[in-house]
């Protein structure tokens, strides 16, 4: 007897070791980003819910050289609070010569390597993101030697690197001049293992599959942001380097005209309050598409059709259960100030339950 009373009492230990460690997994590390003066308004109302914050404030030129600032609020703010402050070093209005220099002229990778260990030395940041986008699939390799080197670099003046890479479906081009263009300026120039080997980690950005210069359709549908990290997990990426990419941006398309371009369809990235008062406006009622996981709506005015997609606290859970169902690193936000303010409390209900 007593020997089957210790058996049930290990076994209990055992369950309980189990749930803690499962509940720690599902512990998903937060990063939003932050841009401009509504994104800091939201992030000192929620620091308290954010783990890292990453300012798109730095831009590195064609010369390895690095410029901007962090807003000093936002400075007080993550030391107070224990945020990780991570700001994004990008390439200037995602010009594509500038960054292809940087990789390829060894006096401009020397200046940079030089200019991130710098930044994170001089700053006492906890780190820094690439922001690198539009470069050209002939520069993948050049990438991740950067990256490489970088991390040397950045490390010894102790900080944590990580990469802001933007998703693909596969290796497959496409045939048509859209596809062909995004697929070998913007999708396939990041070797995804190779990276997430080197870095801290990677944000996989999981947004923008329909933008203004596309067809309408949802910022990040569902299937599509699946179809993407399941690409990347077939690679061999750890998913304790994944942060998955979530969208809290909203999208619309409408006619205009200009004389250059003439009469034409433009859409743009709007904030969820924005979207809820163009539609409020017109008297629309958004429907919740089960499929992409996300509400849209098609009105029309004076004969034409607007389109718009939205990305609401529903639509941002939907899409955060997969970090979670697949036991990732966490998620990365795009961009603090445009979300549904319900997402806070959806955020705050959901980690009160763990």
């Amino acid at each position: 007897m007593r020997l089957r009373l210790l058996t049930s009492a290990a076994s209990i230990l055992a369950a309980l070791g189990w749930a803690r460690a499962d509940a720690q997994a599902q512990k998903l590390e937060s990063l939003w980003y932050l841009r401009g003066e509504e994104s800091i308004r939201s992030f000192l109302a929620h620091a308290d819910q954010i783990a890292i914050v990453a300012p798109q404030v730095f831009v590195m030129d064609s010369t390895g050289m690095i410029r901007g600032q962090v807003d000093p609020r936002v400075i007080e703010t993550a030391r107070v609070k224990g945020v990780k402050l991570m700001p994004l070093v990008m390439n200037p209005g995602f010009d594509q010569p500038s960054i292809h220099r940087v990789l390829n002229d060894p006096t401009a990778r020397a200046q940079a390597l030089r200019s991130l260990a710098a930044l994170c030395r001089d700053n006492r940041f906890d780190g820094i993101q690439f922001d690198f986008e539009n470069f050209h699939l002939r520069d993948r390799d050049a990438f991740t030697t950067f990256t490489r080197e970088a991390v040397d670099s950045v490390h010894r003046a102790g900080c944590q690197l990580s990469a802001a890479v933007v998703p693909r479906l596969g290796e497959d081009p496409g045939t048509n001049s859209y596809d062909r263009w995004i697929y070998d300026n913007w999708r396939s120039a990041f070797d995804y293992k190779a990276l997430a080997d080197t870095l801290d980690f990677i944000s996989y950005m999981t947004y923008a599959q329909h933008t203004g210069g596309s067809s309408p359709g949802p910022v990040a549908g569902y299937p599509w942001v699946k179809a993407c990290l399941e690409y990347l997990l077939s690679l061999g990426v750890s998913r304790a380097k994944i942060s998955l990419g979530l969208a809290s941006y909203s999208d619309w398309w409408y006619p205009a005209y200009d004389d250059t371009n003439g009469s034409r369809l433009r859409g743009s990235d709007i904030s969820y309050a924005r979207a809820k008062a163009i539609l409020d406006s017109a008297g629309v009622r958004p429907v919740w598409d089960d499929t992409q996981k996300a509400p849209f709506a098609m009105w029309e005015v004076k004969g034409v059709f607007r389109h718009a997609w939205l990305e609401d606290a529903r639509a941002f859970m939907a899409k955060l259960e997969l970090a979670r169902a697949h036991r990732l690193r966490g998620y990365s936000v795009w961009v603090l100030g445009s979300e549904d303010p319900m997402v806070w409390e959806r955020l705050s209900a959901r980690s009160s339950r763990r």
